[in-house]
Formats: structure tokens, sequence, C-alpha cells
């Protein structure tokens, strides 16, 4: 049995999926189980992360769970899996992490990794590079103005869907080989916001205005929903560029799915 926590998020939906599609028993926990719609067969269950005891009964008799770098009592809930019975555990960190390690996101996500590699427990860490699920963020301002307004990047991000980031996680939870290993995770290919517009803006056969942001104009934007430190990691330029990474395909036989495909399959929600 494999526990998938924050089941209802990109990944862990994604990951579900998977394991029920390639028949190996998975249970999906979530704060509110009531509203999870899942496939026949998936057992949902109540689990909140920052309350570990909601985990004593989802953790029975499960091997692997997965496990988003995201807050809550890391500590109290690994120490309940492992006093569970559960072996492994598959953690969700971040490329800036080994990119941008003096990051607040960076720092966040070494720290996240250290607590999981000490827990006693075998250990996988994925460090995705930017999601391509971030492009929902524009969906509002696409179905309301025909328009996306964000800072640009000349370089471009080897933005990752989350179904790549759930495939490889369900072979580290189901398939031996991946103990105490770090695997970098990053899409096929590097577009730039302008690109990911175009592309949508292809899929929905309908005119997308791009307009780019200053800096400035970003940051207090953003500054609007997000921390500071958050805001200025995401406009950092400097750091280490992980390149377009091959992790995906090495793990899963398959390439890593291109912007396009992610978009195709969420349209809908851009419409």
């Amino acid at each position: 049995m494999i526990l998938v926590t924050s089941a209802t998020g990109n990944i862990g939906r994604a990951l579900v999926r998977e394991l029920h599609d390639s028949g190996h028993p998975v249970r999906a926990a979530t704060r509110s189980p009531h509203r999870a719609v899942f496939p026949s067969g998936v057992e949902v269950v109540h689990g909140d992360l920052d309350d570990p005891a909601s985990f004593r009964e989802a953790f029975a008799g499960v091997t692997g769970f997965l496990l988003l770098g995201a807050p809550g009592d890391v500590p109290g809930l690994l120490r309940t899996a492992a006093r569970a019975g559960v072996r492994r555990v598959v953690l969700v960190s971040s490329l800036l992490a080994e990119t941008h390690p003096d990051s607040v996101i960076g720092r966040g996500a070494l720290s996240g990794e250290e607590i999981v590699r000490d827990s006693g427990l075998e250990w996988t860490v994925l460090r995705p590079w930017e999601f391509a699920s971030n492009a929902f963020w524009w969906a509002p301002s696409i179905r309301e103005h025909g328009s996306v307004h964000s800072h640009e990047v000349p370089e471009g991000s080897q933005v990752v869907d989350p179904a790549d980031i759930a495939a490889v996680a369900a072979r580290a939870l189901t398939e031996p080989g991946h103990e105490q290993r770090i695997h970098p995770l990053t899409g096929s290919e590097r577009l730039t916001v302008a690109q990911r517009v175009a592309v949508l803006s292809e899929e929905l056969a309908r005119p997308i205005e791009f307009v780019e942001l200053s800096t400035e104009q970003a940051r207090q934007r953003m500054l609007r929903y997000m921390p500071a430190g958050i805001v200025e990691d995401m406009l950092s330029t400097s750091g280490k560029d992980p390149g377009v990474l091959d992790t995906v395909r090495e793990i899963t036989g398959a390439p890593a799915r291109t912007f396009r495909q992610w978009a195709r399959r969420n349209i809908a929600a851009f419409g």
C-alpha cells in the first residue's frame, strides 16, 4: 500500500492515478476526503499535515508514502510513519536546493531534505525545477481579459509537468534502486513566458496578449499574495542554471512531457 499525502494537489492527484492505473494499492490522504474525487478502488482518508496524529490510521499497512516539501509538522509526521512500520518516503523538494542554496526556497528545501534524511526511513528526494502548472496563475487574466502580464526571463525556463514528477515518484515508491538518492527533474525544453503564452493561445484557438512587466512592476504584483522572500527568489537571475535534464526519461523510460502536452490536458481551465 502506497500513501499519497496532499493527494488533491497537482502532483498528488497525478500520482494517485499513476499508481492506480499501474495496479498498485493506493491510499489518498487529504484534509477534506468528502470533497475528493478519485478513481474507484482508491481508498480516501483524512490526513492533516499539521496534525501527525491524524495519520495514525492512514499509515496502517503502508510501505511507502509521498511527502511534499510544504508547511506542516514534518518531523512529527515522519516519526508517526516510522512507528507505523512505514519503510520508505519520497520527498518532493526543489532544484533550488542545488542551484540557489542561499535563497529562501533553497534553504527551506535543504532543511526539509535534512529532516527526511535523518528520519531513519529509506528516502528518495525529487528536486523539480519550475512547474508547468504555475501557468494556472494566468488563468483568471486569460479568461477575463485575454492577456497575461508577467515578468520575463530571456533565457526561458525548463518547466516540468507535475505528471512527470508523479511518474518518477511512482517508480521511487515501488521499485528498488532509488534509496538514498536525489533525482533532479526538469522539462524537456526551455521556453520563455511569451512562448508558453503562445502555446496556450494556439491551444485555445484565440489570441492572448503577453504584456511584459518590469522587475519592479512584477515585484509589486507578486507581493500582493506572496511573502517578500519568495518574490525575490522568483525574480532573481543569479545562480546556476540546471539546463535541460534527462532524468525523467532515464527513470520512467519516456521523455519528459512538453509544455504543450500539459496545456492540452488542462486547457479547460483557461477557456
